[in-house]
């Protein structure tokens, strides 16, 4: 990602997004040795490594020449140690003052559940709804584009969309060039169609104007485009750029962390959960709950009479045992 600190990439599997390389600064500190000699005929230092800066008072003693320097021995001092910060402060992360009871086996019952990867989202989800083969930056578009659609719509109807807008060839230029009613009659019946006509417009206009046709690198961008929401904007991070921005929350999300008890207090909005889950779930899970709860909603946990009684946190749940 251009322009911004280290990231936690993706794994990608196969068939989906193959985001532009990015270089990776690791967290972390480097080890510098100061020695107070390099020895006589020293050369210069490998690989045209410059000299450590000495440290205060070695450089005044380096100038001073002594006039005996076998009757004035310098008493032998410790190897001087500095750490070079490349990133951000490597403190350890700060445990989490509250987290959910049996969050851990709840986590690992779901996973198990879910271990066929037969939901809906896990062959229509975002990661499926591009054209492979096109170039990255045609790609990352059409990732955004898909999100923008799947917002209050069924994975089935937005890839459906997504289908016929690629067989006119899917570009922010081709979309530039449909008129509004083509462009409403190829994405319909994706939920509250009619907006996303304008929302897609303008939204194309603005990359094809500011970002060259390509997406933003970053959430705050993303957000602030006509139509993109917190929750798309962390998907176009994990799924365009490979880049794990923060925990994408859709309605699955929400209700199902809820009825776990996996926020502190209730919480009344997506935007609020992924803030109470951040607090406390380890960000190397980050990535993966979206897509683990979303088919575990679309198969058990359901809006409405959710199948409890086949699902292993029965016993563990507290949304179950208040049934």
């Amino acid at each position: 990602m251009r322009g911004r600190a280290s990231r936690n990439v993706v794994t990608g599997a196969a068939g989906k997004c193959s985001p532009q390389d990015s270089s990776m600064n690791a967290t972390g500190v480097r080890m510098v040795t100061r020695s107070r000699s390099r020895g006589p005929g020293a050369g210069p230092r490998g690989g045209g490594e410059k000299a450590a800066p000495l440290w205060r008072g070695e450089a005044a003693a380096e100038g001073r020449k002594s006039p005996s320097p076998s009757r004035h021995r310098r008493k032998t001092q410790k190897l001087n140690v500095a750490y070079d910060r490349e990133e951000e402060d490597t403190k350890p992360p700060r445990a989490p003052s509250w987290e959910p009871r049996d969050w851990r086996q709840q986590l690992l019952n779901i996973r198990a559940m879910r271990s066929g990867k037969d939901a809906p989202v896990d062959w229509l989800g975002v990661e499926h709804c591009y054209d492979s083969d096109a170039p990255p930056k045609v790609r990352r578009y059409q990732v955004l584009l898909s999100l923008m659609l799947s917002s209050q719509t069924k994975d089935q109807v937005t890839a459906g969309a997504m289908q016929r807008l690629r067989a006119r060839g899917l570009t922010v230029d081709s979309i530039l060039q449909t008129d509004d009613s083509t462009l409403g009659t190829l994405i319909y019946p994706v939920g509250f169609w009619r907006s996303k006509v304008k929302y897609i417009k303008q939204t194309s206009a603005i990359l094809q104007q500011r970002y060259g046709g390509d997406i933003p690198d970053s959430v705050a961008e993303l957000v602030a485009l006509p139509g993109v929401g917190p929750k798309m904007a962390h998907l176009a991070m994990a799924v365009a750029w490979g880049t794990v921005s923060g925990i994408a929350v859709d309605t699955h999300v929400h209700r199902i962390a809820n009825r776990l008890g996996w926020t502190k207090t209730a919480t009344n909005s997506p935007e609020k959960t992924r803030a109470a889950l951040e607090e406390w779930l380890p960000r190397e899970l980050w990535g993966e709950i979206n897509g683990l709860l979303v088919g575990f909603g679309q198969q058990t946990c359901l809006p409405v009479h959710p199948r409890c009684q086949g699902c292993l946190n029965r016993t563990l749940c507290p949304a179950a045992r208040g049934l």
